[in-house]
Protein backbone atom coordinates (compact mmCIF):
# COMPACT_ATOMS: atom_id res chain seq x y z
CA UNK A 1 0.00 0.00 0.00
CA UNK A 2 1.51 3.32 -0.73
CA UNK A 3 2.11 6.34 1.19
CA UNK A 4 -1.33 8.20 0.31
CA UNK A 5 -3.11 5.04 0.19
CA UNK A 6 -2.55 4.57 3.41
CA UNK A 7 -3.31 8.16 4.77
CA UNK A 8 -6.88 8.15 2.61
CA UNK A 9 -7.62 5.25 5.20
CA UNK A 10 -6.57 6.60 8.30
CA UNK A 11 -8.61 5.85 11.63
CA UNK A 12 -10.80 8.30 13.02
CA UNK A 13 -12.22 8.01 16.50
CA UNK A 14 -16.57 8.37 16.89
CA UNK A 15 -18.66 7.95 19.51
CA UNK A 16 -21.92 5.94 18.72
CA UNK A 17 -24.83 6.80 21.34
CA UNK A 18 -27.27 3.62 21.96
CA UNK A 19 -29.86 2.99 24.52
CA UNK A 20 -28.16 4.95 27.45
CA UNK A 21 -24.10 3.27 26.47
CA UNK A 22 -21.74 5.63 24.58
CA UNK A 23 -19.55 3.09 22.73
CA UNK A 24 -16.09 4.13 21.23
CA UNK A 25 -15.63 3.07 17.88
CA UNK A 26 -12.00 3.52 15.70
CA UNK A 27 -12.37 3.25 12.02
CA UNK A 28 -11.28 4.37 8.63
CA UNK A 29 -12.53 7.31 7.48
CA UNK A 30 -13.20 5.47 3.99
CA UNK A 31 -15.36 2.78 5.61
CA UNK A 32 -18.66 2.72 4.15
CA UNK A 33 -21.82 3.57 6.75
CA UNK A 34 -23.04 -0.57 5.91
CA UNK A 35 -19.32 -1.62 7.06
CA UNK A 36 -19.82 0.68 10.06
CA UNK A 37 -22.81 -0.93 11.19
CA UNK A 38 -21.29 -4.61 10.56
CA UNK A 39 -18.88 -3.50 13.53
CA UNK A 40 -21.64 -2.35 15.56
CA UNK A 41 -23.51 -5.46 15.50
CA UNK A 42 -21.42 -8.13 17.79
CA UNK A 43 -21.35 -4.30 20.41
CA UNK A 44 -24.85 -3.95 19.93
CA UNK A 45 -26.75 -6.92 19.50
CA UNK A 46 -28.56 -5.17 16.48
CA UNK A 47 -28.27 -6.47 12.73
CA UNK A 48 -27.05 -4.31 10.41
CA UNK A 49 -30.41 -3.83 8.46
CA UNK A 50 -32.27 -3.24 12.02
CA UNK A 51 -29.33 -0.04 12.41
CA UNK A 52 -30.63 3.66 11.48
CA UNK A 53 -27.45 5.76 12.01
CA UNK A 54 -27.97 9.39 12.60
CA UNK A 55 -25.45 12.52 12.14
CA UNK A 56 -26.87 15.92 12.59
CA UNK A 57 -30.60 15.27 12.33
CA UNK A 58 -29.41 13.20 8.83
CA UNK A 59 -29.78 9.59 8.20
CA UNK A 60 -26.95 8.29 7.15
CA UNK A 61 -26.71 6.41 3.62
CA UNK A 62 -25.32 2.42 3.47
CA UNK A 63 -23.77 2.98 0.27
CA UNK A 64 -21.45 5.86 1.57
CA UNK A 65 -18.78 6.48 3.13
CA UNK A 66 -17.77 8.10 6.86
CA UNK A 67 -15.76 10.83 4.60
CA UNK A 68 -18.29 11.44 1.68
CA UNK A 69 -21.32 11.64 4.64
CA UNK A 70 -18.93 14.36 6.55
CA UNK A 71 -17.89 12.37 9.75
CA UNK A 72 -14.71 13.45 11.01
CA UNK A 73 -12.68 12.28 14.05
CA UNK A 74 -14.45 13.30 17.24
CA UNK A 75 -18.12 13.16 15.71
CA UNK A 76 -20.74 11.71 17.70
CA UNK A 77 -23.49 9.35 16.47
CA UNK A 78 -27.13 8.31 17.38
CA UNK A 79 -28.36 5.25 17.13
CA UNK A 80 -31.86 3.72 16.49
CA UNK A 81 -32.76 0.05 16.53
CA UNK A 82 -35.91 -1.61 14.67
CA UNK A 83 -38.13 -3.65 17.08
CA UNK A 84 -37.32 -7.52 16.05
CA UNK A 85 -34.01 -7.15 14.69
CA UNK A 86 -32.04 -8.03 17.71
CA UNK A 87 -29.54 -10.88 17.43
CA UNK A 88 -30.76 -14.10 19.58
CA UNK A 89 -34.55 -12.85 18.33
CA UNK A 90 -34.01 -13.18 14.76
CA UNK A 91 -35.83 -10.59 12.40
CA UNK A 92 -39.56 -10.28 13.22
CA UNK A 93 -41.26 -8.33 9.62
CA UNK A 94 -44.60 -7.27 10.07
CA UNK A 95 -45.67 -9.39 7.24
CA UNK A 96 -44.17 -12.69 7.75
CA UNK A 97 -46.87 -13.57 10.72
CA UNK A 98 -48.40 -16.26 9.97
CA UNK A 99 -50.38 -17.11 13.23
CA UNK A 100 -53.54 -15.91 14.00
CA UNK A 101 -53.48 -13.42 16.90
CA UNK A 102 -55.74 -13.56 19.83
CA UNK A 103 -57.10 -10.35 21.36
CA UNK A 104 -54.87 -10.44 24.66
CA UNK A 105 -51.77 -11.11 22.48
CA UNK A 106 -52.84 -8.69 20.14
CA UNK A 107 -52.84 -5.78 22.43
CA UNK A 108 -49.59 -6.46 23.79
CA UNK A 109 -48.54 -6.84 20.30
CA UNK A 110 -49.59 -2.77 20.20
CA UNK A 111 -47.67 -1.76 23.04
CA UNK A 112 -45.08 -3.66 23.36
CA UNK A 113 -44.11 -3.63 19.75
CA UNK A 114 -46.16 -1.69 17.25
CA UNK A 115 -45.31 1.49 19.43
CA UNK A 116 -41.39 1.14 19.02
CA UNK A 117 -41.57 0.30 15.02
CA UNK A 118 -43.71 3.55 15.02
CA UNK A 119 -40.88 5.60 16.86
CA UNK A 120 -38.03 4.55 15.23
CA UNK A 121 -39.43 5.29 11.70
CA UNK A 122 -40.06 8.65 12.67
CA UNK A 123 -39.30 10.88 9.31
CA UNK A 124 -37.43 14.57 10.18
CA UNK A 125 -40.58 16.42 10.73
CA UNK A 126 -42.09 13.97 13.50
CA UNK A 127 -38.21 13.53 15.07
CA UNK A 128 -38.31 17.25 15.80
CA UNK A 129 -41.63 17.39 16.66
CA UNK A 130 -41.35 14.37 19.49
CA UNK A 131 -37.87 15.71 20.76
CA UNK A 132 -38.72 19.65 20.65
CA UNK A 133 -35.46 20.26 19.05
CA UNK A 134 -34.69 21.26 15.53
CA UNK A 135 -31.11 20.61 15.21
CA UNK A 136 -29.93 22.32 11.43
CA UNK A 137 -26.82 23.68 11.93
CA UNK A 138 -23.70 23.45 9.85
CA UNK A 139 -26.18 21.98 7.14
CA UNK A 140 -25.05 24.37 4.69
CA UNK A 141 -28.90 26.18 4.19
CA UNK A 142 -29.50 29.37 2.75
CA UNK A 143 -32.99 29.40 3.83
CA UNK A 144 -34.94 27.49 6.81
CA UNK A 145 -36.60 24.68 5.64
CA UNK A 146 -40.62 25.14 5.15
CA UNK A 147 -40.96 21.82 7.33
CA UNK A 148 -39.66 23.62 10.21
CA UNK A 149 -42.65 25.65 10.25
CA UNK A 150 -44.97 22.95 10.48
CA UNK A 151 -43.60 21.66 13.95
CA UNK A 152 -45.67 24.63 15.46
CA UNK A 153 -45.64 24.44 18.68
CA UNK A 154 -43.89 21.25 19.19
CA UNK A 155 -40.56 23.05 18.61
CA UNK A 156 -38.67 24.57 21.99
CA UNK A 157 -34.83 24.73 19.77
CA UNK A 158 -34.21 26.34 16.48
CA UNK A 159 -30.36 25.57 16.15
CA UNK A 160 -29.48 26.85 12.26
CA UNK A 161 -26.10 28.30 13.29
CA UNK A 162 -23.25 28.12 10.78
CA UNK A 163 -25.38 28.35 7.72
CA UNK A 164 -25.85 30.82 5.21
CA UNK A 165 -29.63 32.05 6.37
CA UNK A 166 -30.69 35.85 4.66
CA UNK A 167 -34.25 35.51 5.71
CA UNK A 168 -35.76 35.13 8.96
CA UNK A 169 -39.40 35.05 8.03
CA UNK A 170 -42.24 36.49 10.17
CA UNK A 171 -43.69 32.94 9.70
CA UNK A 172 -41.32 31.93 12.59
CA UNK A 173 -43.95 33.17 15.14
CA UNK A 174 -45.66 29.95 14.60
CA UNK A 175 -42.95 28.65 16.29
CA UNK A 176 -44.43 30.02 19.01
CA UNK A 177 -43.77 27.94 22.05
CA UNK A 178 -40.16 28.49 21.52
CA UNK A 179 -37.61 28.91 24.05
CA UNK A 180 -34.26 29.25 22.46
CA UNK A 181 -33.26 30.14 19.02
CA UNK A 182 -29.59 30.52 17.43
CA UNK A 183 -28.62 32.02 14.57
CA UNK A 184 -24.96 32.42 15.11
CA UNK A 185 -22.82 32.62 12.04
CA UNK A 186 -24.91 33.09 8.82
CA UNK A 187 -24.17 36.38 7.75
CA UNK A 188 -27.11 37.95 8.48
CA UNK A 189 -28.28 41.75 7.98
CA UNK A 190 -30.46 43.83 9.39
CA UNK A 191 -33.05 43.09 6.24
CA UNK A 192 -32.76 39.12 6.36
CA UNK A 193 -34.81 39.44 10.53
CA UNK A 194 -38.61 39.90 10.23
CA UNK A 195 -38.94 41.51 13.93
CA UNK A 196 -42.19 41.59 13.97
CA UNK A 197 -42.39 37.82 13.86
CA UNK A 198 -39.34 37.32 16.28
CA UNK A 199 -41.18 39.68 18.61
CA UNK A 200 -44.09 37.45 18.98
CA UNK A 201 -42.00 34.73 20.63
CA UNK A 202 -43.19 35.14 24.27
CA UNK A 203 -41.57 32.12 25.39
CA UNK A 204 -38.68 32.72 24.19
CA UNK A 205 -35.38 32.88 26.81
CA UNK A 206 -32.49 32.71 24.42
CA UNK A 207 -31.82 34.31 21.87
CA UNK A 208 -28.03 34.07 19.74
CA UNK A 209 -27.25 36.14 17.04
CA UNK A 210 -23.73 36.54 17.28
CA UNK A 211 -21.28 36.50 14.40
CA UNK A 212 -23.59 38.17 12.05
CA UNK A 213 -23.18 41.85 9.99
CA UNK A 214 -26.10 43.39 12.05
CA UNK A 215 -25.71 47.20 12.43
CA UNK A 216 -28.66 47.95 14.85
CA UNK A 217 -30.99 46.31 17.11
CA UNK A 218 -35.08 47.39 16.62
CA UNK A 219 -37.04 48.43 19.19
CA UNK A 220 -38.71 45.26 18.81
CA UNK A 221 -36.21 43.57 20.81
CA UNK A 222 -38.44 44.79 23.78
CA UNK A 223 -41.36 42.35 23.29
CA UNK A 224 -38.86 39.60 24.26
CA UNK A 225 -40.17 39.88 28.12
CA UNK A 226 -38.84 36.29 28.71
CA UNK A 227 -35.61 37.28 27.55
CA UNK A 228 -32.56 35.45 29.83
CA UNK A 229 -29.82 35.40 27.80
CA UNK A 230 -29.38 37.66 24.66
CA UNK A 231 -25.62 37.38 22.75
CA UNK A 232 -25.14 39.72 20.07
CA UNK A 233 -21.18 39.72 19.68
CA UNK A 234 -19.16 40.19 16.69
CA UNK A 235 -21.71 42.23 14.76
CA UNK A 236 -21.24 45.91 13.59
CA UNK A 237 -23.99 47.27 16.11
CA UNK A 238 -23.31 51.09 17.28
CA UNK A 239 -25.61 51.08 20.05
CA UNK A 240 -28.49 48.95 22.18
CA UNK A 241 -32.31 50.49 21.89
CA UNK A 242 -33.85 52.07 24.82
CA UNK A 243 -35.97 49.19 24.78
CA UNK A 244 -33.57 46.78 26.31
CA UNK A 245 -34.68 48.52 29.73
CA UNK A 246 -37.95 46.32 29.28
CA UNK A 247 -36.05 43.34 29.44
CA UNK A 248 -36.14 42.65 33.04
CA UNK A 249 -35.37 39.07 33.15
CA UNK A 250 -32.20 39.47 31.31
CA UNK A 251 -29.49 37.42 33.05
CA UNK A 252 -26.76 37.52 30.53
CA UNK A 253 -25.87 40.37 28.08
CA UNK A 254 -22.79 39.68 25.73
CA UNK A 255 -22.28 42.39 23.29
CA UNK A 256 -18.79 42.10 22.79
CA UNK A 257 -16.69 42.69 19.48
CA UNK A 258 -18.84 45.32 18.51
CA UNK A 259 -18.43 49.32 17.64
CA UNK A 260 -20.78 50.48 20.46
CA UNK A 261 -20.50 54.11 21.43
CA UNK A 262 -23.63 54.44 24.05
CA UNK A 263 -24.96 52.77 26.35
CA UNK A 264 -28.69 53.93 26.94
CA UNK A 265 -29.59 55.02 30.47
CA UNK A 266 -32.31 52.28 30.74
CA UNK A 267 -29.90 49.51 30.91
CA UNK A 268 -30.60 50.16 34.84
CA UNK A 269 -33.74 48.73 34.44
CA UNK A 270 -32.52 45.24 33.76
CA UNK A 271 -31.92 44.26 37.54
CA UNK A 272 -31.69 40.47 37.07
CA UNK A 273 -28.17 41.42 34.99
CA UNK A 274 -25.83 38.47 36.71
CA UNK A 275 -23.16 39.12 34.03
CA UNK A 276 -22.76 41.76 31.41
CA UNK A 277 -19.76 41.56 28.39
CA UNK A 278 -19.05 44.92 26.77
CA UNK A 279 -15.33 44.33 25.55
CA UNK A 280 -13.84 45.69 22.59
CA UNK A 281 -16.24 48.58 21.43
CA UNK A 282 -15.91 52.07 21.21
CA UNK A 283 -16.93 52.63 24.95
CA UNK A 284 -15.91 56.10 26.26
CA UNK A 285 -18.11 56.33 28.96
CA UNK A 286 -20.78 53.89 31.25
CA UNK A 287 -24.34 55.45 32.38
CA UNK A 288 -24.53 56.40 35.90
CA UNK A 289 -27.34 53.63 35.84
CA UNK A 290 -25.35 50.61 36.44
CA UNK A 291 -24.74 50.97 39.71
CA UNK A 292 -28.66 49.57 39.70
CA UNK A 293 -27.54 46.45 38.62
CA UNK A 294 -27.48 44.80 42.38
CA UNK A 295 -27.11 41.50 40.78
CA UNK A 296 -24.35 42.43 38.76
CA UNK A 297 -21.36 39.64 39.34
CA UNK A 298 -18.97 39.86 36.64
CA UNK A 299 -18.56 42.76 34.38
CA UNK A 300 -16.20 42.98 31.03
CA UNK A 301 -15.32 46.11 29.99
CA UNK A 302 -11.67 45.29 28.06
CA UNK A 303 -10.61 47.26 24.61
CA UNK A 304 -12.59 50.03 25.20
CA UNK A 305 -11.63 53.73 25.56
CA UNK A 306 -12.73 53.82 29.22
CA UNK A 307 -11.52 56.81 31.64
CA UNK A 308 -13.99 55.87 34.44
CA UNK A 309 -16.58 54.32 35.88
CA UNK A 310 -20.28 54.64 36.84
CA UNK A 311 -19.42 56.47 40.41
CA UNK A 312 -21.97 53.84 42.05
CA UNK A 313 -20.93 50.59 40.97
CA UNK A 314 -18.33 49.36 43.60
CA UNK A 315 -20.91 51.08 46.54
CA UNK A 316 -23.90 49.35 44.86
CA UNK A 317 -23.06 46.15 43.09
CA UNK A 318 -21.97 44.30 46.24
CA UNK A 319 -22.26 40.71 44.05
CA UNK A 320 -19.58 42.17 41.42
CA UNK A 321 -16.39 40.00 42.14
CA UNK A 322 -15.28 39.76 38.32
CA UNK A 323 -14.03 42.98 36.67
CA UNK A 324 -12.02 43.47 32.92
CA UNK A 325 -10.30 46.33 32.78
CA UNK A 326 -8.04 45.39 30.66
CA UNK A 327 -6.55 47.86 27.83
CA UNK A 328 -8.86 50.70 28.90
CA UNK A 329 -7.29 54.19 30.15
CA UNK A 330 -8.59 53.66 34.11
CA UNK A 331 -5.86 53.60 36.32
CA UNK A 332 -5.46 52.00 39.91
CA UNK A 333 -5.71 56.01 41.35
CA UNK A 334 -8.74 56.57 39.82
CA UNK A 335 -10.26 53.03 41.10
CA UNK A 336 -9.14 54.00 44.52
CA UNK A 337 -11.63 56.86 44.53
CA UNK A 338 -14.16 54.97 44.56
CA UNK A 339 -16.75 54.20 47.54
CA UNK A 340 -16.67 50.63 47.71
CA UNK A 341 -13.62 49.92 46.40
CA UNK A 342 -11.78 48.01 48.61
CA UNK A 343 -14.74 45.36 49.66
CA UNK A 344 -14.76 44.97 45.94
CA UNK A 345 -11.23 44.16 45.92
CA UNK A 346 -11.64 41.99 48.47
CA UNK A 347 -14.54 39.85 47.14
CA UNK A 348 -12.71 39.61 43.89
CA UNK A 349 -9.63 38.34 45.57
CA UNK A 350 -11.43 36.18 47.63
CA UNK A 351 -12.74 34.50 45.25
CA UNK A 352 -9.63 34.72 42.23
CA UNK A 353 -7.04 34.15 45.03
CA UNK A 354 -4.61 36.26 43.34
CA UNK A 355 -3.77 39.79 43.43
CA UNK A 356 -5.01 42.33 40.91
CA UNK A 357 -2.64 42.31 38.26
CA UNK A 358 -1.92 45.98 37.02
CA UNK A 359 0.31 46.81 34.55
CA UNK A 360 1.80 50.02 33.45
CA UNK A 361 1.25 51.11 29.98
CA UNK A 362 0.91 54.00 28.36
CA UNK A 363 1.44 55.86 31.69
CA UNK A 364 -1.82 54.19 33.23
CA UNK A 365 -2.82 50.72 34.59
CA UNK A 366 -4.55 47.78 33.18
CA UNK A 367 -6.60 45.71 35.70
CA UNK A 368 -6.71 42.00 33.73
CA UNK A 369 -6.46 39.86 36.41
CA UNK A 370 -9.92 38.73 36.31
CA UNK A 371 -9.93 38.11 32.47
CA UNK A 372 -11.67 34.83 31.45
Amino acid sequence: MSKEDGESSVDINITVKFSGRSIPISISKDSTIKELKSHLQPLTDVLPRGQKLIFKGKLLVDAMTLKESEVMNGAKLMLMASKGLHQGGGPILKEAQTKPISRTKEAEYKRSDARPEIIMDKSRLERWKATGVIALADCNLRTIPDEVWNCGSSARVLDVNNNSIQNVPNKISCLNSIQKLFLNANGISDEAIQWEGLASLKYLTVLSITHNQLTTLPPALGSLTSLRQLHVSNNKLTTLPNEIGLLTQLEVLKANNNRITTIPACIGECGSLVEVDLSANLLPELPDTFGNLHNLKALHLSNNGLKSLPCTLFKHCLQLVTLDLHNTEITMDVLRQFEGWEDFDERRRSKHQKQLDFRVNSAAFDEGADKN
